[in-house]
This record gives C-alpha cells, sequence and structure tokens, in this order.
C-alpha cells in the first residue's frame, strides 16, 4: 500500500498543525511569505554568485532563534561564510538537501520582514536553479520538532539583468535577447516542400517515382513466419490515421489481387550491413516491407509511416495517399540508446511507454533505465521490501543519518505528495510490462544498478532492513545484505553534493546484494519471455576521499597491498565484481571509470585489465578530458559515445533564464544532437560550457586510429532528470532533441565528417543543417501533436528586432509560423502573421507557431 496509512497519519499531523503546547497552527504558519531573489555572479571571488530570501510574516506567529527551521532543495551549491553577519545562515546538510538556521538573536514579529543574504559558488542563471520544495520545521522549547508546514506563498523573482543571466567575467555567451536570436538566425532559409527529406533518419538509399497509392482497408496487410506482432502494430497505426481497421493476414500470396501491403523476411544487405535492414516499396499497386530480421521490417514500417502526410494527421480521412518511392536502409550504428532516468524525479509507466513509442518511431533500438539513485530506487526486489517501502520514497527526515530518504529536488517533506516526483516505483508487474511493450517495438531495456557511488537509496534501505532484523533478533541475517562500514569516518562530498552515497566494497555483503538484485531483475526478464544479457554498472563519479577512514577497508588494503591506497578500490571493486557477471553470461556495461584507474595525480588513465572481457565504457566526458573516448577505442574497449557536449538532453537548450535544465558542460539544443562526428569528435566539439573555443584543448591530444572506429558500439542520448518534474517536461526536454540524436545514430555518414578544413566543413554543416532543420519544422514536429495522443515538445522562441520602426523577425527552425501583436497581449494563431518586414509601434510580443497550432514561449522586443 506503499505507506498509506502513515502519509495519512503525516499528513493529518501536517494539516492540523497543532503541537503539543498548541501555540502554532499550519493555518498561521501559512501565512508567512518567501521570495528569493538571485542578486549577481558578478562578485569577488570569481565564480561566485549571491542571492537572498525575504521573509515576509503575516501569521500570529513570532519566530524566534531556536523555534524555526526552514529546509528546501537547490541545485548543489557550496555554501560561502557570510562576510557581514545575517540574521540566519543557510546551511548544506546533504546532497541538494539545505536549511536556513536562525542566529540566536533572530526575531520576526507578526507583520514584520527580515532580508537573508547568503552567498555561493558557482554562477546561477536558471529559474530552476532556485531553491524549491520549502517547508518550515518548528520546534517546541527543548528542541523537538513540533510541526511541519510547507511555504505556500512562495515567489521566485525573474532574472533580467545581465549579473543574473551571465555567470560573471568568464562567461562568454551572449545574452538570450530577442536581437541577439535574430543575428543568429540570419543564417538560415526556409526551403520548399518538395526539397525536404522525406524520412528521418536519412535513409542509405532513396528514390520516388511518378504517382501515387491510396491506402485504404480494402489492403490486406499480409505477413511472414515471425512477423505477427509487426503486422499488428501496422495495423493499429493505420487504424489510428484512418479510424478503419485493417485486415492482417500471414502468408504471402504469389500473386495478390488488388491493392496489398506484404510483410517479410529475406537476405538482405544494405552497405554491408543485414541486421536491421529493411527495402520499402511503394508502388502504384501496393507496399512491399522486406527485411533482414524482423527488426528490419519495423523500421521499415515507420519509414512507411512517415511517408504519410501530415495532412493524414490533422484530418483523418478513410484511405492515405502515398508517393511511389523506394528505400533501402540499414542503420550506422547498431547500438542506438537513450538514458532515462527515473530515479531523481520519477515517472509513471504510462510515461515511459510514451517514451518508448518515441524511440520506435525514430528507430532507437535500446533504452538504458536508470532506475537506482541516491535519491530513489524505482524497482520491487522480491525479498528486500525495503529498497521500495524506504528507498523509493522522500521526505522529511530527522537528519542526514536517519535510515530514510531526504527531500530532494523539491519534492517537500511528504511522500507521495500530489504533483511532486519524488516517491514512486514500479512493481514486478510494471516492469515486466515495460519490457514486454520495448521488446514489441525492438528496443532493449538495459537496467542499471550504480555502484560503488550513487548508491544512497540502496544503502539506506539495506540500514532499514539491517534496523528491523536487529530488532527481530536476526544478526546474520541483518548483515546479510549491509551496504556500508558503520565504523566508516571518511570525509567526501560527491558531485552532487553527498556526503554518505559510496557502499563498502570490503565487504562480501556487497557483492551479495549487487548479485541479489541481478538474480531477482532477471527473473523478471524471464518472466516477460526475455533474456537478460546486458547489465549496467554504474561506476561514476565515486568521490576523492571515499573510504580513506573505514576500517574495513584499511584491513582490506593491508591484506591486499597491491591495491596501495583507497582511490584504487573503485577498480577492486569492478574487479571483484565482474566475474560474478560474466558467470552469469551477462554483458558488462558501465561509465567509463569502470575501465579506468587514477594515477597519483588523480588523473584518469585508460586500465588494460578488462579488454578481451565483456566490458563496454560510456564516455560522457568530452570537455574535461576531450581525447578520453578515442584514448578507450583506441586501447581495444568497445564503447558507446555519449559525449556531453551533443547528447546530454538534460543540458538547457540555451542560457534564457526561463528555459529549463543544466548547463555545467554547457548548452545542447538539436543541432548539437545533429552535428556529430563519431571518428572525429573534435571537429564537433565546438565550446567549453562558457563559450570558449576549444580547438586549442585538442592540440596533442589523441584522434581515434582509423582500426579502432570497429570499436565504437553505438552512440546514447542522457536524460539525466534533476530538473525534471513530470511527463511534461520530460518529453519537452526529449523534443525535439531526440530527431537530431536519431539522425547521428542511424542514417549514413556525413561527408562533412571528413572535411578537415574547417571553413569548409562549417559551411557543409550549416548547409545540411538548414535542411534537416526545415525538414523537422515543416513535417516531423507537427506530427508530435498527434502521434499517440499528442506529445509536449520545444518550439523556440523568434529572434526580432525593430530598425527604423520596421520589425524583422525569423526563427531558428524555418518553416515555423511568426504571429505578433503591437497591444501587448499575448499572440495567437488568429493574431497578425510575420512575412515581411513590417511597420510596427507599441509593445511588440512574438511567438512562433508550427502546423499543429502549437507554440513557443513569448518574444519581446521593444519599438525604437
Amino acid at each position: 500500500m506503499k505507506n498509506t496509512i502513515y502519509l495519512f497519519i503525516f499528513a493529518l499531523l501536517v494539516l492540523t498543525g497543532c503541537g503539543k503546547s498548541g501555540k502554532i497552527s499550519s493555518d498561521e504558519a501559512g501565512k508567512i511569505g518567501i521570495s528569493w531573489k538571485l542578486v549577481s555572479n558578478f562578485i569577488e571571488p570569481a565564480g561566485h554568485f549571491e542571492a537572498k530570501f525575504t521573509i515576509r510574516n503575516g501569521s500570529n506567529i513570532t519566530l524566534d532563534g531556536q523555534n524555526w527551521a526552514l529546509f528546501f532543495n537547490m541545485s548543489p551549491r557550496p555554501i560561502q561564510s557570510n562576510k557581514t553577519p545575517q540574521p540566519a545562515i543557510i546551511e548544506h546538510i546533504n546532497g541538494d538537501w539545505y536549511k536556513m538556521v536562525a542566529g540566536k538573536d533572530f526575531k520576526l514579529s507578526p507583520g514584520d520582514s527580515i532580508t537573508v543574504q547568503y552567498t555561493g559558488s558557482e554562477g546561477i542563471i536558471k529559474e530552476t536553479d532556485a531553491p524549491l520544495g520549502l517547508y518550515f520545521v518548528f520546534y517546541d522549547k527543548e528542541g523537538n520538532e513540533q510541526d511541519i508546514v510547507q511555504v505556500a506563498d512562495y515567489t521566485i523573482e525573474p532574472f533580467t539583468t545581465k549579473e543574473q543571466i551571465l555567470r560573471g567575467t568568464m562567461d562568454l555567451k551572449a545574452l538570450p535577447t530577442a536581437e541577439n536570436r535574430y543575428k543568429d538566425n540570419l543564417v538560415f532559409s526556409k526551403l520548399a516542400a518538395d526539397q525536404l527529406l522525406k524520412i528521418i533518419p536519412t535513409p542509405v538509399k532513396i528514390s520516388g517515382g511518378a504517382g501515387t497509392f491510396t491506402l485504404t482497408d480494402k489492403a490486406g496487410i499480409y505477413f511472414g513466419e515471425g512477423l505477427e506482432k509487426e503486422a499488428q502494430y501496422l495495423a493499429d497505426k493505420l487504424k489510428e490515421l484512418t479510424g478503419t481497421a485493417f485486415r492482417t493476414e500471414k502468408g504471402l500470396p504469389v500473386n495478390p489481387s488488388g491493392a496489398s501491403v506484404i510483410l517479410k523476411n529475406d537476405k538482405i544487405q544494405i552497405s554491408g550491413i543485414a541486421k536491421e535492414a529493411y527495402k520499402l516499396g511503394i508502388s502504384a499497386t501496393g507496399i512491399s516491407i522486406t527485411g533482414s530480421d524482423a527488426a528490419g521490417v519495423f523500421y521499415g514500417i515507420q519509414s512507411l509511416l512517415q511517408l504519410v502526410p501530415l495532412e493524414s494527421y490533422q484530418k483523418k480521412a478513410a484511405s492515405v495517399v502515398l508517393p511511389v518511392t523506394q528505400v533501402e536502409d540499414a542503420p550506422r550504428f547498431h547500438f542506438r540508446s537513450l538514458h532515462l532516468d527515473v530515479a531523481r524525479n520519477f515517472q509513471t509507466k504510462e510515461s515511459v511507454k510514451r517514451i518508448l513509442d518515441l524511440l520506435s518511431t525514430y528507430k532507437v533500438n535500446h533504452l538504458l533505465l536508470y532506475t537506482t539513485e541516491d535519491e530513489g530506487w524505482r524497482v520491487e526486489i522480491e525479498g528486500l521490501p525495503e529498497l521500495t517501502s524506504v528507498g523509493a520514497q522522500r521526505q522529511h527526515t530527522s537528519g542526514m543519518n536517519a535510515p530514510a530518504l531526504h527531500p530532494g529536488y523539491g519534492s517537500g517533506p511528504v511522500a507521495y505528495d500530489k504533483d511532486k516526483y519524488g516517491s514512486g516505483y514500479y512493481t514486478k508487474a510494471d516492469f515486466i510490462e515495460i519490457l514486454k511493450y520495448a521488446n514489441d517495438r525492438h528496443i532493449k531495456v538495459i537496467p542499471e544498478l550504480n555502484f560503488p557511488g550513487h548508491a544512497l537509496a540502496a544503502i539506506k534501505s539495506m540500514e532499514a532492513r539491517y534496523n528491523r532484523l536487529m530488532k527481530e533478533g536476526k544478526e546474520k541475517e541483518a548483515n546479510e545484505y549491509r551496504l556500508i562500514d558503520p565504523d566508516d569516518k571518511s570525509v567526501y562530498l560527491s558531485a552532487q553534493a553527498y556526503k554518505n552515497n559510496v557502499v563498502n566494497v570490503a565487504s562480501e555483503s556487497t557483492y551479495r546484494f549487487f548479485e541479489k538484485v541481478v538474480d531477482e531483475m532477471a527473473k523478471m526478464y524471464k518472466e516477460a519471455g526475455l533474456t537478460m544479457d546486458t547489465f549496467h554498472t554504474g561506476g561514476d563519479e565515486v568521490a576523492a576521499g571515499a573510504w580513506e577512514k573505514s576500517p574495513m577497508a584499511a584491513k582490506l588494503i593491508k591484506d591486499n597491498p597491491e591495491i596501495k591506497s583507497a582511490k584504487n578500490l573503485q577498480a577492486y571493486f569492478f574487479r571483484r565484481l565482474l566475474p560474478r557477471l560474466e558467470k552469469r553470461n551477462i554483458k558488462v556495461h558501465g561509465w567509463e571509470e569502470v575501465a579506468l584507474t587514477k594515477g597519483a595525480d588523480g588523473s584518469y588513465l585508460v586500465n588494460p585489465e578488462f579488454i578481451g572481457h565483456p566490458v563496454v565504457p560510456y564516455i560522457w566526458n568530452n570537455v574535461f578530458d576531450v581525447d578520453l573516448g578515442n584514448r578507450l577505442a583506441n586501447a581495444g574497449y568497445q564503447v558507446v559515445l555519449c559525449n556531453v557536449t551533443n547528447f546530454y538532453f538534460d543540458m538547457s537548450y540555451n542560457n534564457d533564464p526561463k528555459e529549463p535544465g543544466l548547463y555545467w558542460a554547457g548548452f545542447v539544443d538539436t543541432r548539437d544532437n545533429w552535428a556529430f562526428a563519431p571518428f572525429n569528435m573534435f571537429r564537433t566539439t565546438e565550446e567549453t560550457g562558457m563559450g570558449k573555443p576549444m580547438k586549442e584543448e585538442f592540440v596533442g591530444k589523441q584522434p581515434m586510429k582509423p582500426e579502432a572506429r570497429k570499436n565504437v558500439l553505438g552512440i546514447e542520448a542522457q536524460l539525466w532528470s534533476e530538473t525534471i518534474k513530470g511527463r511534461g517536461m520530460m518529453e519537452y526536454s526529449i523534443l525535439p532533441k531526440l530527431l537530431g540524436f536519431s539522425e547521428s545514430a542511424w542514417a549514413p555518414e556525413r561527408a562533412w565528417e571528413n572535411v578537415a578544413d574547417a571553413v569548409q566543413r562549417n559551411r557543409a554543416i550549416q548547409q545540411g543543417w538548414n535542411l534537416f532543420a526545415n525538414t523537422i519544422a515543416q513535417k516531423n514536429i507537427p506530427k508530435l501533436s498527434y502521434l499517440n495522443g499528442g506529445y509536449n515538445y520545444r518550439l523556440p522562441l523568434p529572434g526580432a528586432v525593430v530598425e527604423s520602426g520596421m520589425l524583422k523577425a525569423n526563427v531558428e527552425l524555418p518553416g515555423l509560423a511568426i504571429r505578433y501583436t503591437t497591444d501587448g497581449s499575448e499572440p495567437t494563431e488568429k493574431s497578425a502573421l510575420y512575412e515581411v518586414p513590417v511597420k510596427v509601434s507599441g509593445k511588440i510580443k512574438l511567438k512562433s507557431f508550427d502546423s499543429a497550432g502549437r507554440s513557443s514561449r513569448t518574444c519581446e522586443v521593444a519599438a525604437q
């Protein structure tokens, strides 16, 4: 029941809001308002920020130095000591969990207000960085927690100045103004419909002919052996389009009479590739799809559906008119994947299934489902109930050492609170359903258990289990899966600011736990009719300092002097784990660190130890260690390229403060996803996160050797979910970026990838991107409004200038319409259409619109 009874009792306490003293009521506490403002990123020392809270006491409660604390989540930043004394201070607790603690002389009487300033490192430029999930904890005279009340009256003040939008003097990015967008968009030109790409991702070969074929339900769908699911999938999609049922029939007619759709397998190769290859033929009398395997037939179906005119999606009719077309196609990379983080913020089973549909539409065939993290454990595991009763929910706790998960990413103090995303998990039945759904769409789901770092949810869950069993007198059982050294006094801070998220690699119980999870997941795959032959072991971002003050780790190093020091224990962990997975016939995927060791200076070195084993490192780091992917491929590892500058969907589209997302590695838009040269990565790694050109960073670094190209297994896009709240934000962050990614993953090598001259290459890239941008704007993006009930996708703001009273406007995806108003009202589909420069006055507002009627946010420009 997911702790429903306990939640009810806890919620009741919050709602009634009366402690033993009876002096604090939630009604009164709810009248305390808070606003937060980023003051500036341009302070000393460089790279720091200043922000402030303003507390307005509209209640009848007097806040003093002891009876309250304010808790919240904030994009993790180290907080600095105040140079000027403040009435309260901001303290970091763990991860992104902070609190405001009053000074001893603090007093805020009813009707008064007070400001608390603080500073921290790493500039803040996004509204999604601001404190979220604020709640008060009120204390009695003995310091005991008395009442918990969420802040209802909370305002984030807008970011409007240069000092708020840029990250200090080292930030070289231009301000996100309408005028700057206009200048950037001048390189684009609109193309006619007959110039656009027919299918995305682009096939190996496509040709047209005279005439059309009209598809109606009179055309039976005939299918060969083993293609029942593909035939039914096509029939279902055609019914969605036409509203009529299409008949499927097993067996291939020798001489079909009348219109027909024929699905079959045969021995075919396209560009030397047999796996997933297909041929699609549309003639005046019918359709044929021949695949090298069932997946090839399925991808032929997806290409067929892309040839359906947009008008057929917008206005259903009993017939669909298709152009005579011949397609021959096969993927560039067999491994085409999306990493989906449902641990930081939970996504429902239904939302995951929608993403699987989206991936299949654009021929992405793997989903790395990230279900375990510091902030949550999301899959039910037989025999370990605490993983979900504790690890799948976040709520207020007594502190970072409690055997429970504290609030994260604005999830608030109450587990399973409405419209919060900190709690939730997939039952075994849910997970099996996801596996089956993915398999029917030729997508392999790869599960991940991230160890030895990023493990707080597992650690807290197993501590709760330990405590329960110890109370029952079952000491041996209690220690069976324990994940910590209880005497470990190590001090460290992870990349996400955790102080206690690393497991004890010196204890056999840690390995037993990992094996238990793997085995239980394998059983779920078996129940789904599948074999779990690939598992992702995580392995990234173990903080420096981990294990250094663990007595158990010290004994392990003493008994095994070849380990030398605690910094080598991560490699030791993987060395011990790998044989356990190999004996289960599992291919072991992991983040890049699984194939690295640390040098004396802390730098990463390629570890040749696991070459020849089924070990596949995923490489994201192409900005801080620019040739790491090349080095690992050159050394002989099969690699998956996840370059942060190209494929991190959680990176914000740009530096507009209202554009959600992260930016520690820069900004990533659809062009970045499209413009990727896997074998010449330096050519498509353009600038640092601060906008500095990276050309100098590549001097003396290893290029990828020609013979190492075969070691690139494929590429993967990443959606980490720190800023992703719910289905809408997830889809917004993925779309339309996924379309650019699919082109890099599937389409043949682009000619510009091998052009050495930067001027010529950039000219070719711009020409190719202009074609792709036109295509997705005019054809693909509007269809997303109709696929699977409609997705929430992003449209870019227009660029605009007013010169001599004339409005000039453009947009980075040519083919989108621009509509504007001059009276300060919000543009709608009925507003004036911008086509050529026009005389204007007043307050100008603009939006871009696609042909489905969706729009961007509003752009404003002042008339001169």
